[in-house]
């Protein structure tokens, strides 16, 4: 069954010291303590087929950052910024696991933003958003998805991890 892992940004400078949000970049701190999950997560044997990353500066250095450790190829989508459209973004993931040489193993690495990521996560494991999941910066969240459509309220919750127990 093909494996979704959501990941949350670094930690990333105050929103008040931006005029445009989309330019904020990760503070040293966010830089330091996502590159240590990174690699506890690599260590742990976490792959990704392929790593999607929201136009936003602080998701691709988080992106970035991922690539490093894991070596994965990395993607943006216009889709994976705050207010991205969710059913745009799973018509994508359905296309790209179909075409992946491996449906059923495929992993695919999404690194984006809250409160749309565990929205996400929420709408794949229940079909509805439930305010139950909570996604901390440079933390991650895996989900199963079944190997047929419908994903929507089919998907199986099998890791959420804070940043704080990886480092």
């Amino acid at each position: 069954m093909p494996s979704l892992y959501l990941i949350r940004h670094g930690i990333a400078e105050d929103r008040e010291n931006y005029e445009d949000d989309t330019l904020r970049p990760l503070t040293d701190e966010g830089r330091k303590k996502t590159k240590q999950v990174a690699k506890r997560l690599y260590d742990l044997g976490l792959r990704f087929d392929l790593l999607q990353t929201s136009p936003l500066v602080r998701a691709q250095q988080t992106a970035e950052i991922f690539t490093n450790v894991f070596s994965s190829p990395v993607q943006q989508s216009s889709e994976l910024a705050p207010e991205g459209s969710f059913e745009a973004w799973l018509q994508w993931v359905t296309e790209w696991i179909s075409q992946h040489p491996q449906p059923a193993r495929a992993s695919l690495g999404i690194i984006g933003h809250e409160p749309d990521l565990t929205t996400w996560a929420e709408t794949l494991l229940w079909g509805e958003s439930k305010g139950a999941l909570v996604l901390k910066k440079a933390g991650i969240i895996g989900l199963v998805l079944p190997e047929s459509q419908p994903w929507t309220a089919n998907g199986i919750l099998f890791l959420s991890i804070p940043p704080k127990l990886l480092i």
